[in-house]
């Protein structure tokens, strides 16, 4: 493993799902601008590090959540890249637009309109190969609105916003149609295991969250067994890092 590095940047990734009726549910995906230098051009649910203005309005956030900082980047981010708002109430396009102007969060929503509870943790990785930017990467669940405004890519960041059910994007990138880094494609296999949000958030609430840091091992990248991941070793030339 890799020595520590002098940089770790928190991160926060929110995995939207849209349950339907005759098959299992979309995730919300954005794909990144190839010009982009972490994950150009793949495909990666919506998030990014946790800024000082989130820290901030964290502090101000009833409840006493522990990581209100992350979930407050995961809300803010997703509505950034994909014109989603999870945990508020209001004008979705009118908050991508003024956090794409320059605006904090807590100016648009005021410091306690955040419902951060509708956010699951399901996982954290912090991935740290030698050759990439080191992000300690919290991930959580929510569910879609059904009155929500279809998503709107932002088109700096990212060159599209779609929905896709996980084994559609899996077969996308068996087929060579999508790219995905390490992290993204376990979590893809790991919500292919459910019907519906209730029960990936089910197991979400159930499943040890540990800190999941890859290792390599025989020519293989491995993850530890037991943390609700179907694939946990996956051949070196085969792994994406970013």
């Amino acid at each position: 493993m890799p020595d520590t590095p002098s940089e770790i940047i928190p991160a926060a990734t929110l995995i939207v799902m849209r349950d339907r009726n005759d098959g299992p549910p979309q995730l919300l995906f954005v794909e990144r601008s190839p010009a982009m230098r972490f994950a150009g051009g793949a495909l990666v649910f919506p998030g990014g590090r946790i800024d000082a203005a989130d820290d901030a309005l964290a502090a101000e956030q009833p409840g006493g959540l522990a990581d209100a900082a992350a979930r407050i980047a995961a809300v803010r981010e997703t509505i950034e890249e994909a014109g989603v708002a999870i945990g508020i109430d209001g004008d979705a396009r009118a908050m991508q637009r003024a956090l794409n102007q320059g605006k904090g969060l807590a100016d648009i929503v005021g410091p306690c309109a955040l419902a951060l509870d509708r956010l699951v943790p399901f996982a954290r990785w912090l991935p740290m190969h030698p050759m990439v930017r080191v992000f300690d990467t919290r991930f959580y669940l929510a569910r879609w609105n059904e009155d929500a405004p279809a998503p709107l890519v932002d088109g700096t960041e990212n060159v599209r916003a779609f929905w896709a059910t996980a084994r559609e994007a899996l077969d996308a990138v068996a087929a060579g149609h999508a790219r995905m880094i390490f992290p993204t494609l376990r979590n893809v296999e790991r919500l292919a295991q459910f019907d519906s949000h209730a029960d990936a958030a089910r197991h979400a609430m159930t499943t040890e969250i540990r800190t999941i840091t890859p290792w390599e091992d025989g020519g293989f990248v491995c993850i530890p067994e037991g943390l609700g991941y179907p694939v946990t070793r996956v051949p070196v030339h085969r792994a994406m890092r970013a």
